[in-house]
């Protein structure tokens, strides 16, 4: 691992090099010249160790937040992602195997206690071991084992450079360790866009959980110990923080707002990644979402027919649900529907025109507008809009998920938690001994190991989490700790179109789309979208917009593919380590 041979003075100069992107005040800009910056005259005051820890706010996504989503099977693109087709390959280098910031991490907490501020140094070594979990989680979720290192390594360290991985289990409790003192240390307090006590705890909420379902699908002793922290963690934040889920009111536009708010939205979202105009810090989605060059994404038909009907009657248990029209499909459903797609009557932000999908514009027929905002934002990275990192909606779904999973849920859970989303957009409870009576067929198609006496619920469950956190980069860790990998090797298809003719898609009265076959029509109605089939779009046999025809036999490796391999020069510098299953 070579990033341990970088020295002392030149891990503070990197930091303060960095800090620079990502904004400072002046004060912290006026300090000594960095040739003078060392270990010895660093990490005094409480304003220094704020500088270092700045640094570590890098390791959260940009705009690529909502990566997960297209990895998985949630958001199909022009490209379908290596690890959809199955054709990951094993690196050179590279490949998620870096450990720098863990390196900076360290040296922080091995130097930080030299400052005479006792209240800084519970905050910021709290913020140290925050930025620790997350990064040893992300190793855990990519890799498997890893080594785990708390301290910083001297070049010469040979055992420490060469140490054999460490057992997952190991590392998830030190993981679970930091966390706790980053909880108990942290400040308490509202801040959106830096880390505090509540931070913690919802991380902690999110990663208790990963673990132990990703233990319990693979028959793992111990893993409810780890469910059960999830459900503690998140009992804290329900019962004693300030956060909600957001609403004012307004069931057909509340979800919808929480996301394309310019500014975060406290009342509910924890911790988010800032965007600001000013400092040109900026990104795509609404460029991703609106135009016709830069992936096209769309939501697949299995998740669209996933919503509930608006009474919370099953969608897919009406007749012929895969060949309705756009208009019949999507009306009377889950309000979330209509407010993560186009659907009839929407409009932009800011804008009083009703607008239909755009078929160029997205692979499947159903266009994505969550996060999207006014078209002003249209242009390539110029959406401003902050995006969540850990929101108390997620919170509520691991708290009844792990319930659920352990075998503790009452009905009361449920109405305590997953029933504030749903009361956001007007829909009915969710019954706990109705789901478990008759699990939903289609649902158990999509996942077939879950079994046990509350399989109908925690499939409800399952169908929740995907709608309600769509875009906010889950689904990829969500299939992979429900070793569901056979998911996303199912048909991915659109719209119905019953053949070439003219469709009306947002039910004004006035044709939208121009199926045809052959020469392209002539004397052309402006503001028509005309469409070749065969070329611009491909129905299959049912007559699906069928948006990777070339990619319909999708194989998912169960020995291999839920975890990366490890580049081929660490495993040539470290004998100790040892390739991922199925890599070798």
């Amino acid at each position: 691992m070579n990033y341990m041979k970088i020295n002392n003075c030149w891990s503070i100069l990197m930091v303060f090099f960095g800090l620079i992107s990502i904004g400072c005040s002046d004060e912290y800009l006026n300090k000594e010249p960095l040739s003078d910056v060392t270990a010895e005259n660093f990490f005094l005051k409480a304003s220094d160790l704020e500088l270092y820890t700045n640094g570590f706010y890098r390791m959260f996504p940009e705009s690529s937040i909502y990566s997960g989503d297209a990895k998985a099977d949630n958001i199909i693109t022009t490209t379908l992602s290596d690890e959809m087709r199955g054709t990951r390959l094993i690196p050179t280098t590279g490949g998620g195997w870096n450990w720098e910031y863990l390196r900076d991490i360290n040296f922080f907490l091995e130097n930080y206690q030299k400052c005479d501020d006792e209240n800084a140094k519970k905050h910021y070594g709290g913020i140290a071991r925050f930025f620790r979990a997350y990064f040893y989680f992300d190793k855990i979720k990519r890799f498997g084992d890893v080594p785990w290192y708390d301290y910083t390594i001297d070049p010469s360290d040979v055992e420490s450079l060469q140490k054999p991985r460490d057992n997952r289990q190991f590392v998830m409790d030190r993981i679970l360790e930091d966390l706790d003192y980053a909880i108990e240390n942290l400040n308490e307090e509202v801040q959106a866009y830096r880390i505090t006590k509540y931070s913690a705890l919802a991380l902690k909420s999110r990663i208790s959980l990963y673990e132990g379902t990703f233990e319990k699908y693979r028959g793992i002793t111990g893993y409810e110990k780890y469910l059960q922290s999830c459900i503690d963690a998140s009992e804290e934040l329900m019962n004693n923080a300030p956060y909600g889920v957001y609403t004012t009111g307004n069931h057909s536009s509340d979800y919808m707002n929480l996301f394309n708010s310019l500014e975060t939205e406290t009342s509910e979202v924890i911790l988010s990644r800032q965007f600001t105009q000013s400092l040109a810090i900026d990104h795509n989605v609404n460029y991703y979402t609106t135009t016709s060059s830069y992936g096209r994404p769309g939501m697949p038909k299995d998740m669209v027919n996933s919503y509930l009907m608006k009474d919370g009657s099953r969608f897919t248990d009406k007749a012929n649900f895969n060949q309705l029209s756009f208009i019949e499909e999507v009306s009377d459903r889950d309000p979330r529907l209509s407010q993560t797609i186009r659907t009839p009557g929407y409009r932009r932000k800011g804008e009083s025109l009703n607008i239909a999908p755009n078929l160029g514009a997205t692979m499947t027929g159903y266009q994505l507008t969550k996060f999207v905002t006014e078209p002003m934002y249209d242009t390539y990275d110029e959406s401003v809009n902050d995006l969540p990192i850990l929101r108390f909606g997620e919170v509520v779904l691991n708290f009844a998920e792990a319930k659920a999973e352990l075998g503790t849920i009452t009905q009361s859970d449920l109405d305590n938690s997953i029933q504030m989303l749903r009361n956001r957009v007007g829909m009915p409870p969710l019954i706990l001994a109705e789901a478990n009576s008759i699990p939903d067929p289609y649902l158990e198609n999509q996942y077939p190991n879950v079994n046990g006496t509350n399989k109908g619920l925690i499939l409800e469950i399952r169908r929740e989490r995907r709608i309600e956190l769509y875009m906010e980069n889950h689904r990829w860790d969500d299939i992979v700790r429900w070793k569901s990998g056979q998911t996303i090797t199912q048909p991915l298809r659109g719209l119905y179109f019953p053949g070439t003719g003219s469709y009306d898609l947002d039910n004004d009265g006035q044709i939208d789309v121009v199926l045809y076959e052959g020469d392209t029509p002539g004397n052309q109605t402006a503001g028509i979208q005309y469409i070749k089939l065969g070329a611009d779009i491909f129905l299959d046999e049912n007559n699906l917009v069928d948006p990777q025809p070339d990619f319909n036999n999708r194989t998912f490796d169960e020995n291999r593919d839920y975890l990366y391999p490890i580049p081929r020069v660490e495993l040539q510098l470290n004998p100790s380590l040892t390739q991922n299953p199925g890599w070798e």
